[in-house]
């Protein structure tokens, strides 16, 4: 297949600041079915490199390839159109290479259970971490910051964060990104979707993370709620959380390959910089019909550390195989987790524990039994993920 790179200049773009991850080597590609007819009028597929910073409405073409070979990024103002069926390739390199959507801008991938739409690695051997992943970038509240404030992403230093907490970034529905969460640094890693201070008014329905480096799915604060949520063989936490993140996660399906971390880890806030908002408030979700599943209790430590002062309530969860099913962190100062559970605001109603050694572990030094945070122990029966993940998941 012919490939091309085809540049408009465009006066009113708008150089971003040079950050480690080289977001600075900007390139506008056109992908038009004007530029890609051949001249005869009979549009014909090309393989078409995205990169760079992006000031006008991108809809990308089910007749052409794509590949992501460095930083592309959605300014405010623009959307991103991606049709159902879609598999758009990332240059095998690392942390570099990654889509972000910043704040203000949107996008539409909008895919169904017979046409995923698929972002991965375009190595012939694809790994974790062959590049970087998936970033939605909003405006709603953090606590990283004061009220209304933003804070800068830890990769491509976007700004992120707010005072609406309905903000729309678009929608995705029935995506999937493999072999994400390549790392910048020990400090900035990419995740499979990172959303930071993502709004309540964007669609996330039927999305996976397969095969990543880093977390599965990280939430920076933010209110954006999630239907149908898959992470398999995450080598770090598959669902993390932190920064005053409050939406809710309905139907998520866990399961751990042979490298791990977490199936839930969970931060009030970002112990590297502090709750800073004010009033001070901590991320409290809802998760309901959830199932985590392990490699045994033998080989598998913890399914969901709670930990910085978070909250959470999980309505119906199934955890099997894991040494610890839930271990609770925290302290009496500045990381009141277990306040959490003595205040009744942190609550899991109906769980059923599966070859779990130790089903509660206490670290917060605030006391307190399984019985204050568990009830219906037993009587979880999880998400049903056969049903809700056929046909476009993979494992």
């Amino acid at each position: 297949m012919r490939k091309v790179i085809l540049s408009l200049v465009f006066v009113s773009l708008v150089m971003v600041s040079c950050a480690e991850d080289d977001t600075a080597d900007i390139i506008i590609n056109d992908n038009s079915v004007t530029n890609n007819n051949n001249g005869n009028g009979n549009t014909q597929g090309e393989t078409i490199y995205l990169s760079g910073t992006y000031v006008v409405d991108l809809t990308l073409e089910s007749i052409n390839q794509y590949i992501l070979n460095g930083p592309m990024i959605m300014a405010s103002g623009t959307t991103l159109t991606i049709p159902a069926g879609m598999t758009i390739e990332a240059l095998a390199a690392g942390s570099d290479v990654y889509l972000a959507i910043a704040q203000g801008a949107k996008i539409v991938a909008n895919g169904n259970a017979s046409n995923p739409i698929v972002f991965t690695s375009n190595s012939n051997t694809p790994e974790a971490g062959d590049w970087g992943g998936l970033i939605l970038l909003g405006k709603a509240p953090i606590n990283s910051v004061t009220a209304g404030a933003t804070a800068t992403s830890e990769i491509g230093s976007l700004p992120y964060g707010g005072g609406d907490a309905t903000d729309n970034s678009g929608s995705l529905q029935y995506v999937r990104v493999e072999y994400s969460g390549g790392k910048a640094d020990g400090q900035s890693e990419n995740n499979g979707f990172s959303f930071y201070g993502v709004g309540s008014g964007t669609i996330v329905q039927y999305v996976q993370m397969f095969e990543g480096l880093d977390d599965g799915f990280e939430f920076f604060g933010g209110t954006v709620n999630v239907d149908f949520l898959s992470a398999v063989n995450a080598q770090d936490d598959s669902i993390d959380w932190t920064e005053g993140y409050v939406g809710t996660i309905t139907n998520a399906y866990v399961k751990h390959g042979a490298d791990h971390d977490k199936g839930i880890e969970a931060d009030g806030f970002n112990t590297d910089i502090g709750n800073n908002s004010l009033p001070i408030f901590w991320s409290n979700p809802t998760i309901e019909n959830l199932t985590i599943v392990g490699l045994g209790s033998a080989n598998s430590s913890e399914a969901i550390r709670l930990r910085a002062g978070t909250r959470v309530t999980i309505t119906n969860a199934v955890v099997n195989g894991y040494n610890e099913g839930i271990d609770i962190d925290g302290d009496t100062i500045d990381n009141p987790t277990g306040e959490g559970v003595t205040s009744d605001i942190t609550n899991i109603i109906d769980i059923t524990f599966i070859d779990v050694i130790t089903k509660l572990k206490n670290d917060t030094g605030v006391s307190f039994t399984e019985v204050d945070l568990i009830s219906g122990d037993g009587n979880g029966t999880g998400t049903d993920y056969a049903t809700w993940g056929a046909g476009w998941t993979v494992e």
